[in-house]
């Protein structure tokens, strides 16, 4: 039986869904971290339960043919990404095994095809960055957190992040540490910037920041959007979010917009989206079509079709769908979202959806109970899957098509099994899209029919 601090050698067999490479000694699993399959690796065991146990590298002993040299400086120490050191190619393989053990094991589905993964874009991708913002050896920084804890590694230069973002970042910070206004400590509660969160539409080139405070009227504020202003003249709008709860949500409730409108455009398949702080957008924009393009090619649109988008978010998928069906409605609980995705149909004129403020779990049975009929119905949940309750509302309704959206295959593949349960649905395929390249993550999108 293994124990902590142990040191074994170990051969690497598979990577799991977090992206932690695995093998087994004697029959007992070891995950360690920063490894890919094929990997013969010197581990130390940090912790061990009784059937598994966590190890960290000591030394590489014969890599693997699938690994490379990371190109991020700090990525030994951050938990921002945990791929980099595998190929890409061998990255979408991985991603493709986690979709389909998920779909296997946890779903119960042995002969629906999982295609290869699909892929755009893989560097300096993401068009939104939230970084803490801390003190190390009285320093001010912002960065990302290190693994499986809140130490912050400070990070100048992401190598996923789009530049602008890079750069927002880093002038923000020295205009905050130029000004010696004091970071917030989460032991103490005390100081009073938590987070810097920037956003960029790829296509439009416009730029936000958002400054997360405890106060919104903190000593030296005047001063700060002074000294950001001269260090980017060319960002869109600053926004002051307030968030004073002791809690690990980075956005509060409040938003104060300094300057510019508030918010910034993105523009998708001749689609104008507006962005707010607490929108959700999709972080990697081409393959947000990617992903987009198939969910309406697995809903078969004709024209004809009547579509709910539950969470619809700024309705970025519903005004994607409302091209080619005859009626979209849109169900998200965020306020804001709401907004935006009204404003967003007002904007591209497009006429023929609707968006509906409320949780989607309550909304969808409500439709059920009132014997509402749609042809499609469209989900893209959060990492936390669906209520069963939506679902069977779903199978009460009986749409037709059913097109899944998801970022979690696990949460995925149990939702698929209750949709599938007495053979109401059949799953037909299901399609991976890396929309976050150097991750564990994944995207799905899934096509169901009755």
């Amino acid at each position: 039986m293994l124990k902590k601090d142990d040191i074994v050698e170990i051969k690497i067999e598979d990577v799991t869904h977090e992206g932690e490479g695995v093998g087994k000694i004697d029959g007992f699993a070891l995950f360690v971290p920063k490894t890919v399959t094929g990997d013969v690796v010197k581990a130390k065991v940090i912790s061990t339960k009784k059937a598994y146990g966590r190890a960290l590298i000591e030394e590489i002993i014969t890599p693997s043919p699938h690994r490379v040299e990371p190109k991020c400086s700090v990525y030994d120490d951050c938990g921002g990404c945990n791929l980099q050191h595998a190929s890409y190619e061998h990255q979408m393989q991985i991603k493709r095994k986690i979709v389909s053990d998920a779909i296997k094991r946890i779903g119960g589905f042995e002969d629906v095809p999982v295609h290869e993964t699909l892929s755009a874009d893989s560097e300096n991708y993401r068009n939104k960055m939230q970084a803490p913002v801390g003190i190390i050896e009285g320093k001010t920084v912002a960065g990302f957190y290190k693994p499986r804890s809140h130490d912050i590694v400070e990070t100048e230069s992401c190598t996923i992040q789009h530049s602008h973002n890079n750069h927002i970042l880093n002038n923000i910070v020295k205009a905050v540490r130029e000004l010696e206004i004091p970071p917030y400590e989460e032991k103490t509660g005390k100081g009073t910037i938590r987070h810097i969160m920037t956003r960029v539409g790829v296509a439009t080139n416009q730029t936000m920041a958002v400054i997360v405070v405890t106060d919104k009227t903190f000593h030296k504020k005047g001063d700060l959007v002074t000294k950001i202003r001269k260090l980017l003249p060319k960002l869109t709008t600053l926004v002051i979010n307030v968030n004073n709860k002791k809690t690990n949500v980075i956005l509060g409730e409040e938003s104060q917009v300094v300057f510019g409108p508030g918010y910034i455009e993105e523009i998708s398949q001749d689609i104008t989206f507006k962005i707010s702080p607490l929108s959700f957008f999709q972080v990697n924009p081409k393959g947000m079509e990617l992903l987009y393009n198939k969910a309406v090619e697995y809903a078969s649109l004709t024209g004809e079709e009547n579509v709910i988008d539950a969470y619809c978010g700024l309705g970025s998928i519903s005004l994607f769908m409302a091209k080619k069906a005859r009626e979209v409605i849109g169900i998200e609980v965020v306020p804001q979202a709401v907004a935006d995705a009204n404003e967003n149909a007002k904007i591209n004129k497009i006429e023929n959806v609707k968006f509906i403020e409320g949780k989607a779990e309550e909304i969808m049975v409500d439709l059920a109970e009132k014997g509402e009929y749609n042809d499609v119905v469209v989900l893209d949940p959060p990492r936390k899957g669906c209520e069963e309750s939506l679902l069977v509302a779903i199978k009460r309704m009986a749409p037709e098509k059913v097109v899944y959206v998801s970022c979690n295959p696990s949460t995925l593949a149990r939702d698929l099994k209750i949709l599938c349960q007495n053979e109401d649905y059949k799953l037909e395929e299901v399609q991976p899209v890396d929309m976050f390249p150097h991750t564990g993550h994944v995207e799905v999108v899934c096509k169901l029919s009755r």
